[in-house]
Order: structure tokens, then sequence, then C-alpha cells
């Protein structure tokens, strides 16, 4: 492999954690409309219009994703990387991706973005459970920069229409309850990110969300640790800040560590006769 690409494995295990790279789709148009998916956390840029959305990557490093892997991703990660923006492509592009069975994220279900290439969200002040692990999941998995706005709940939708932003959470709305699932389990669902991991932290986020301990053990914590959050921080994006940390611990867990167990004294020498 060179020093200039990154394997479908490798990009498959920084996805979803916080030193995760900006992934950006350089498909042709021809090629997008024959797939128009995005790798998780992807945004669709021109490859010929780089100059004019270089800036958004200072101080970031990317992976660029075309077809194939190929001319366009190699040309545009050269032109990058002399700008001073490290970039890598990804190894055999989109279509090995897909062909490993990644996730890939509907174009067509992500929200209309502001002015600055950003989605923007809405929902109830004081967050609890789901309204912080909804944004986690957009920030880690949709849209790195993606804006909430934590208003009163009766202004929600009013927000909503008068500042192009998508409401989440709250009743009779695309992104929220549906049935015994909470709104968590539907982004997972609806953005296409079902896995492992995700499915399983999808469980403890709606047991801790809906009351149902049982569904998961895990559940009780997430309760417990989100309200305290909830009662050390007034400011409801200082809160969403801190429990990002939250997900990403409980996501790495899913993901890395649930077959670990601790005990003490974890390193007591061996009894001898």
């Amino acid at each position: 492999m060179s020093s200039t690409t990154i394997s479908v494995d490798k990009l498959l295990r920084l996805i979803g954690t916080p030193r995760s790279p900006r992934i950006i789709d350089v498909r042709t148009e021809d090629d997008f409309a024959a797939d128009p998916r995005l790798i998780p956390a992807g945004v669709r840029r021109p490859h010929d219009a780089v100059p004019q959305w270089i800036d958004q990557l200072r101080g970031k490093s990317a992976i660029i994703i075309c077809q194939r892997g190929l001319k366009l991703s190699h040309g545009v990660a050269a032109y990058l990387r002399h700008e001073g923006v490290p970039a890598e492509v990804l190894e055999g592009g989109h279509l090995a991706w897909i062909d490993a069975n990644g996730s890939a994220v509907p174009q067509a279900v992500v929200p209309p973005r502001d002015g600055l290439g950003r989605t923007v969200w809405v929902t109830r002040a004081r967050p609890k459970i789901d309204r912080i692990a909804c944004p986690w999941l957009i920030r880690r998995f949709v849209d790195p920069d993606a804006v909430f706005l934590y208003v009163p709940p009766p202004e929600v939708v009013g927000v909503a229409e008068r500042f192009g932003a998508t409401p989440f959470d709250i009743e009779d709305v695309f992104w929220s309850h549906r049935g015994e699932l909470c709104t968590f389990d539907v982004m997972v669902e609806e953005f296409g990110l079902s896995s492992g991991p995700l499915d399983h932290l999808a469980r403890i986020v709606r047991g801790a969300d809906t009351s149902r301990h049982d569904l998961a053990p895990e559940a009780a914590g997430l309760l417990a640790a989100s309200l305290g959050l909830s009662r050390m921080y007034a400011d409801d994006l200082e809160q969403l800040e801190a429990g990002m940390e939250l997900y990403d611990a409980f996501y790495r867990w899913c993901r890395d560590a649930t077959d670990e167990t601790h005990n003490w004294p974890t390193n007591r020498p061996l009894a001898t006769r």
C-alpha cells in the first residue's frame, strides 16, 4: 500500500471515532447517480473546484473517494497535499467500500445544508439521552460539522421553519420515535448505518431512553451518566460536547471491548505450595 492511500479495513476502523479524517466524495455525477450513497460522514465535492472548498479542510486531514480510487481521487489528494492538507486516497474507491459491505448513507435522507455546507438540526432544550445520542451519531457518521439548536419545546417547529433546520426527537416529525423505537434507532436505520456495534449501542440507548433496562444491562449506566451530565451543565451545548465523549466511549466498548472483563486485584501472583 502506498503512503498516499488507505485501505478499506483501516478506514472502517477510523470512521465513527473522534480522530476520523474528513471523507470527501469526488465521484462524477454519473457515477454518483448510479449509487447515490455516501461513505459515512462523507460529503460531496466537485473534483475540479478544489480551490473553492479547500479552506473548509484547513487544519484537518482528508480521505478522498472516487469510483475506483484512480485519477480523480489521486489528483484531488495531490492538490490538497500541495496546499498543506494531509490527504489519502481510499484504495479501490467507493466500489471497494461497497464490496466490503461498508455502511453507506443515502444522500436523499441527508437534510439540506446551509451556506457553509452544514446540516442544521433543532430539538427541545435540556437534553437527556436521545437528544445527545442523535447529535453524536450525526457528527460521527453523517455530518461532522452539523449544527444543533436547543430551544424551548413550543418553539422547535417555528425555529425549524424560520431557520431551515431539521426538527428531531419531538412528536409528529420524521426524525422521532416510531413505536418501540427511539429516535436514535430511527436514525441508524434511515441513514443505513446498521452494524453490530451501532445496533448494540442502539439497544442501550433505547433501554435508557424508554425505561427498558431489560434490553441491555448497560442501559441503567447510560441513564445514570446522562442524568448526571444534565445536572453538571446548565448550557446544553456544553453538555453535548461532554456527551460526545460519553458516547465515544460506549461506541468503542460496543465495537472493541464487550468480551473484556475486569476484576481486582488484576495482577495477583499465582499461589505457591
